[in-house]
């Protein structure tokens, strides 16, 4: 994830339930999905998927908070929360990572302080195994 410029203040964009978007959708600022979006969503601010909320595609942010469905890659800078009514299917990329319980998730989760070197684990790092039962 390539460093972002600062997200613009008091600049919040909306889709409302009801509305569905096919493109991509890049923001200076904060926004919030309740309705559908099938394709990538950057923004320099926070994410926020309402319940009704539903995505289809990649996602690049500072922070957010998911209640509803994503389908795709998830690279948050900070922190991801992940609500009881949230279902994520694809891999997560983020630095912290909030679960509660109810939430689904299939996938991948990197976790890095530095997000974007983070699609490759580091030489000479330890990987924990589960081990087999």
């Amino acid at each position: 994830m390539a460093k972002l410029p600062e997200a613009e203040p008091n600049n919040l964009n909306r889709i409302s339930s009801g509305t569905g978007i096919k493109g991509d959708v890049k923001t200076n600022g904060d926004i919030r999905i309740d309705g559908a979006l099938e394709g990538n969503l950057v923004t320099l601010g926070k994410l926020v998927i309402g319940s009704s909320g539903k995505i289809k595609g990649e996602i690049e942010c500072k922070n957010s908070d998911i209640e509803g469905e994503v389908s795709g890659k998830i690279m948050v800078k900070e922190l991801l929360s992940l609500k009881r009514t949230s279902k994520i299917f694809g891999d997560i990329i983020t630095d912290k990572l909030a679960i509660e319980p109810g939430a689904v998730f299939t996938g991948k989760c990197t976790m890095s302080s530095n997000t974007s070197n983070a699609t490759k684990p580091e030489e000479g790092s330890k990987q924990r195994e589960r081990p087999d039962k």
